[in-house]
Order: C-alpha cells, then sequence, then structure tokens
C-alpha cells in the first residue's frame, strides 16, 4: 500500500507532464521517452505524471496509454512518484488505475470525465468509483469544470480517504482561494489527521480528513507556471508542469522562489517563462504540446511531430520559439 503522507509530499513541487515522442513511423519513439525522463530526474524533478495532455493523453490508444505507464515506472525505478492519468468512460478508467497499481504507480490522476453531461453526483460517483478500485494508491482528481463545486469535492474526499490532492485547473484564481477553503472545511468523515507544511514537503498521516481549510487535499495549479503564483497565495503548494520538458531549472527555480516566499524572485522567473507559456495558451491551448515538442526538437530531443486535433506549428511560431530557447540558454 502507498504510503499516502509520502505522496502528499510529492504532489507539493513540480509535477512533470512529460510529452510523449513519436518516431517518424507514428509510433510512439520509446528511447527518446526514457532519455526525456532521465533528463527530468537528473535535473532533481520528483514528480512525473505519464499519459496527462502534455502526453498527448486523448490521442494515444488504449495499448499505448498503458505502455506509456510501463515505460515511466521502469525508468524511474523509484526515483520519482509515478502519478499515471488515467480517464475516459468508467471501465477504462478503472482497468488503467489497476494496470497502475499493478505496474508499480504510487498514485493516479483522474481526468475530467469526457461526456457532455455531468451532474454533480454524478461527478462524484465517476471519482469515487475510481478512487476505490485502487485504495492503495493515492487518487488526483483533475478539476477542468467551473461548475463542479467544493461541495461535491468534499463529499468525495469524506468518501475515499485516499483522494489525496486536486489537480485545479480552471482559470480563476479568486475563485480557486474560495473553492480551496470550502471544499477543506467540509470534507468531514474520516479519521486521520494530518501535520506538517506541505509547502515545504513535511506531511504528516493522512486520512479522511487532513484538518481543516485547503490542507485537507494537496492542491496543485493545474494551469502550470503562469498561474501558479496567483494560485499559490489561494492554498496551492505544487504546479503542474510542461515547460520542465525544456528547461527543468526554470520550472524548479520557481518552485524555490514560491517556497521561500521570494516574490521578487518568483516574479523574476515567471517574467521569463511568460512568453513561452502565452504561446501554448493562445487560441484556447490550440498549440499547448505543439509548443513544447518544438522547443525539445530545437534542442535534438525529440520530433516535433504531434497528433491530430493538435497540428505542427507555424513558421513564425517555430522561430519564436527557437528565439526563447536560445534565450534561456539551455
Amino acid at each position: 500500500m502507498t504510503d499516502l503522507s509520502r505522496v502528499r509530499a510529492a504532489l507539493a513541487g513540480v509535477v512533470a507532464i512529460p510529452v510523449t515522442p513519436f518516431a517518424a513511423d507514428g509510433t510512439i519513439d520509446t528511447a527518446a521517452y526514457r532519455a526525456l525522463l532521465r533528463r527530468l530526474l537528473d535535473a532533481g524533478v520528483r514528480t512525473v505524471t505519464p499519459n496527462g495532455n502534455t502526453g498527448e493523453f486523448y490521442a494515444l490508444s488504449p495499448e499505448e496509454r498503458l505502455l506509456v505507464t510501463e515505460l515511466t515506472v521502469a525508468e524511474v525505478g523509484g526515483r520519482a512518484e509515478v502519478v499515471v492519468g488515467v480517464g475516459h468512460d468508467l471501465v477504462t478508467a478503472v482497468a488503467a488505475a489497476r494496470h497502475a497499481r499493478d505496474t508499480g504507480a504510487s498514485m493516479i490522476m483522474v481526468h475530467q470525465p469526457v461526456h457532455p453531461y455531468v451532474s454533480q453526483e454524478g461527478w462524484v460517483a465517476y471519482q469515487r468509483t475510481v478512487a476505490d478500485a485502487v485504495p492503495g494508491l493515492g487518487v488526483v482528481p483533475y478539476l477542468r469544470d467551473p461548475l463542479i463545486t467544493a461541495g461535491a469535492l468534499a463529499r468525495l474526499g469524506a468518501l475515499c480517504p485516499n483522494v489525496v490532492g486536486v489537480k485545479y485547473a480552471v482559470p480563476d484564481a479568486t475563485r480557486f482561494a474560495a473553492f480551496a477553503q470550502d471544499a477543506g472545511r467540509d470534507a468531514t468523515g474520516g479519521t486521520g489527521e494530518t501535520g506538517g507544511d506541505v509547502r515545504t514537503g513535511g506531511v504528516g498521516e493522512v486520512g479522511g480528513t487532513a484538518g481543516t481549510g485547503p490542507d485537507r487535499f494537496v492542491w496543485i495549479a493545474g494551469l502550470a507556471e503562469l498561474y501558479a503564483p496567483a494560485y499559490w497565495a489561494g492554498g496551492a503548494t505544487g504546479f503542474t508542469s510542461g515547460l520542465v520538458n525544456v528547461a527543468p531549472e526554470l520550472s524548479l527555480a520557481l518552485l524555490s522562489a514560491l517556497r521561500a516566499g521570494d516574490v521578487p524572485a518568483a516574479r523574476a522567473v515567471w517574467e521569463r517563462i511568460r512568453p513561452f507559456e502565452e504561446l501554448r495558451a493562445a487560441r484556447h491551448s490550440a498549440d499547448n504540446v505543439s509548443v513544447v515538442k518544438e522547443a525539445l526538437a530545437v534542442l535534438g530531443l525529440c520530433r516535433r511531430d504531434v497528433r491530430p486535433p493538435s497540428s505542427p506549428l507555424p513558421a513564425g511560431t517555430r522561430a519564436e520559439v527557437a528565439a526563447l530557447v536560445r534565450a534561456w540558454g539551455v
């Protein structure tokens, strides 16, 4: 069974979302993928999420998603916590969660359910079914829907002690601060307790109720570095990152500044990466993955290929990405 206090600590940091590189024939380039993982680990990243959105989760086949999970656990080899992305229909999500457990991952991240009709109780039921299938793993719901209420998350937390964190990806910092406070305050019904400060990675035992306020869950800013400082003020203690594939030292520097409460240092790092992240966020994140893969291609680390519905960057944007990478001195 996973030590839930350990995985809580791992979520309070840079949660890397690796890209999935493709070979010339369109298959997964397993050698390049493993090399990219080693680069992250060698840089000091200690939490990785295979099958995240930057990994083109929705463009991979079921077999490819299982392969990515297996490659990640094998390459990480205990050097980091592995948080496997799972989702799609409920049967598929449960099967993927059990595969993650059997492969050796310590956590799963449950993607937002893909369905045109999502009720509050239906969302809770979906998340609970997946969490209950792997009671020994830490579970992190990926919350992108602004209609999901703090009360729904609180009910899930009360029902499932292994729901330890939340990847919050609604672009509204004020709403996030209130949501985190309300969800934590109302998530009652468990028997455990927590101590310590997840901002520095020190946590105690975790049960169904981990204190009050934001501390019941570890809050991850799910919109990456661009939103991390604002969400940090509202209770986030970690953030996801696609940029970390390219320049891990920048992502880790931002984390260090936020943990130290060094606002000028955090602002300086944020300004360096802002143009890159704004390219990724433009046009409803149409080029989110393409920008990261272009930067990796500039560095000779993988091909720039992405799968539809993503598309390669136009020449002008490619030049912008190359200039940013050169300016960082990666």
